[in-house]
């Protein structure tokens, strides 16, 4: 048997048994991949790939962004969509603001490096989020919010951190804060007009077709295509595909019967596909992030450092959160301090910083560090935050895992 092929089967057997045993044991099921991960890192190195930027881009984010977005409906969106926008945008840049300075004067990091991981960390990752408030069965207006929130905070995050690197990169040489908002105004731009066309065209190719596997390989070629595309034109693949998503997802995969873009059993089996899809992509990039983390040199670097930029990295994320839900404290989109609490603590890290900590130079000034550092921050984020979320969710009234 060829030995990727053996390896890819090997996985999805861990991760099918972490899942009937999570689901039995009442854990969520990607904190439990992470631990069997790096337990089985410990015994065997050839567990299965390694993490790679290129794995996450071009594997892993494409249908966990894609199956999230369809999930998405514009008249629930629209109605918290200031709030949304606010906390994805200026939250992000207020995030990487913070994040520098403290990482700056905490552990004496150069600028150059801090404000790449300021960047990188501000992404508050879906693929994580996702995950876990489907583990606890949680609905409404909040989980909307947060999910929404780091689909767009992740594009803003990417982008942030292209700015951050060429800045760092050429040591500000060249460098205009004009140049810097065209670049900014580029990216994004080209991001929502290449996932706008691929889900407009997609929307008319499927008006053509009755059959539902045609429709489900249609939506493959959009979810992976936009991302891949607009990637290619140094736009945001994020962006893309998150609008792609959204776009089917409200034009074609509504569950209106009168909806003429799919058929009843096309848009049955498009959720149900993506469903399957997005549960694959988080089994292997959550049990990977165990394994690669149990390989990293965290012992070198120190327990109080990790510790120090997970603190870092929540202490980023709250002079993001609270400041900006005030904001709406005398509106319609008022928050309660127990959403706001939930808001902050449910901002896990994830594959996203990761992709981005695993795509820098080699001559980037601490790269290293900040690898490590960032693996040390998602693998707190997701086993500390992850497993201490259900009693937080209680504390609001909503329900945990059954």
């Amino acid at each position: 048997m060829d030995e990727g092929l053996r390896q890819i089967i090997a996985l999805l057997a861990v991760a099918m048994t972490v899942a009937i045993a999570a689901r039995r044991l009442k854990l969520p099921y990607t904190v439990g991949l992470v631990f069997v991960g790096a337990a089985l890192a410990s015994i065997s190195k050839t567990l299965g790939p390694h993490l790679t930027h290129d794995l996450i881009f071009d594997l892993i984010l494409p249908p966990l962004l894609f199956e999230a977005a369809l999930a998405i409906q514009w008249r629930e969106l629209k109605r918290d969509l200031a709030p949304i926008l606010l906390f994805a945008t200026l939250g992000s840049a207020l995030s990487m603001a913070a994040v520098t300075a403290l990482m700056m004067f905490a552990l004496h990091w150069p600028l150059a490096p801090a404000l790449v991981f300021g960047s990188l960390i501000a992404a508050t990752d879906p693929v994580a989020i996702i995950a876990m408030f489907k583990d606890n069965r949680m609905e409404g207006r909040l989980r909307l919010l947060i999910e929404s929130e780091s689909l767009l905070n992740d594009g803003a995050a990417a982008v942030l951190f292209g700015l951050s690197l060429e800045w760092a990169i050429s040591g500000g040489e060249g460098w205009t804060a004009l140049g810097a908002l065209f670049n900014l105004l580029q990216v994004v731009a080209g991001g929502v007009a290449v996932g706008a066309l691929f889900g407009g065209v997609a929307i008319l190719a499927v008006g053509r077709t009755s059959d539902h596997l045609v429709e489900a390989s249609l939506t493959t070629i959009v979810a992976f295509g936009s991302f891949l595309t607009a990637e290619y034109l140094h736009a945001s693949g994020v962006l893309a595909t998150v609008i792609a998503g959204l776009i089917i997802g409200n034009l074609a995969v509504s569950s209106r019967e009168e909806s003429a873009f799919l058929t009843p059993k096309g848009r049955e089996f498009v959720v149900s596909f993506w469903e399957f899809a997005a549960f694959l992509a988080n089994s292997v990039v959550f049990l990977l992030i165990g394994e690669d983390a149990a390989e990293l040199p965290f012992a070198a670097y120190g327990i109080g450092t990790l510790l120090a930029a997970a603190g870092i990295a929540l202490l980023g994320r709250a002079l993001t959160v609270y400041p900006l839900g005030l904001c709406f404290s005398a509106s319609r989109w008022a928050f309660s301090l127990k959403e706001l609490n939930v808001m902050w603590w449910g901002g896990l890290r994830g594959a996203l910083s990761l992709a981005l900590a695993l795509a820098l130079p080699p001559q980037l000034p601490l790269r290293q560090d900040i690898i490590v550092v960032t693996f040390g921050v998602v693998a707190f984020s997701i086993v500390a935050q992850g497993l201490t979320m259900p009693p937080l969710l209680r504390m609001l009234g909503k329900p945990s895992p059954p």
